[in-house]
């Protein structure tokens, strides 16, 4: 395992039993921390933390099936995971979900209802409940990853491009937060946000064997990205947009 700055670590991961989320649960846990992944289908989860401890060799890695979009109960996880652990020091939310239209007048609200509750609730939700755990952590980190759509919205990406604008606000307070929390001498907790195209896996690879998938970011290459933000001091990622993919 890893005795580098997460070596110890204690780190929550939202939205783990997605591509993304093994990918994260399986480096964190490489660079020695102990992961605590949530997801709210119980199956995957298990599948995602069993393959990363598998592949470890038995490092600490769990699982916790918890309903993001209810606010006691997300708070009731991030309660747990300081009596269990003594600490958090990180929340990487990797809940995501999409959906769009072949033109702007073609889009459904009922598409931004889907997206609000996913790309946005969930940020709420884990940001306030583990807001003050990450503050009294001396390397505190909570990760958003987002997409260069919110920056520049298409057509028919409209409902899509407003949750993942509204989720990359939310964290941005989060950061202001912090920083005023820290005083004179700065944060010690940070909120950042990862910028990806989108994200590309081996099984879409596979299924796809002629596509390019130009500027996406394979979730290998998230997982360390993720991995990296711990790597900085606090002041250097706090409210900022670290970006993956080519800026729009």
């Amino acid at each position: 395992m890893g005795n580098g700055a997460l070596s110890g670590a204690v780190i929550a991961v939202a939205g783990a039993g997605g591509p993304a989320g093994r990918a994260a649960l399986l480096r964190l846990a490489e660079a020695g921390a102990t992961v605590i992944g949530s997801d709210n289908d119980p199956e995957r989860l298990a599948e995602a933390v069993d393959a990363a401890r598998y592949a470890t060799g038995g490092a600490t890695v769990t699982g916790d099936t918890v309903d993001l979009l209810n606010l006691e109960a997300t708070r009731d996880w991030a309660t747990r995971i300081e009596k269990d652990f003594g600490r958090v020091d990180g929340l990487v939310h990797l809940v995501g979900g999409w959906r769009g239209s072949e033109t702007f007048t073609r889009t459904s609200l009922d598409d931004w209802d889907f997206l609000e509750m996913l790309l946005v609730r969930t940020v709420q939700h884990t940001s306030l409940a583990f807001h003050e755990g990450l503050q009294r952590s001396d390397r505190g980190r909570y990760v958003l990853i987002s997409a260069a759509g919110a920056s520049k919205p298409t057509a028919g990406n409209a409902a899509y491009a407003a949750g993942k604008a509204a989720a990359e606000a939310w964290t941005l307070a989060m950061a202001d937060y912090f920083r005023k929390a820290g005083g004179a001498e700065g944060p010690t907790s940070a909120a950042a946000i990862l910028v990806v195209k989108a994200l590309v896996h081996d099984a879409m690879r596979a299924d796809r064997p002629n596509a390019k998938f130009a500027g996406f970011t394979d979730v290998k290459d998230l997982a360390e990205a993720i991995t990296e933000v711990w790597d900085k001091p606090a002041a250097e990622v706090n409210g900022k947009r670290l970006w993956l993919t080519e800026k729009p």
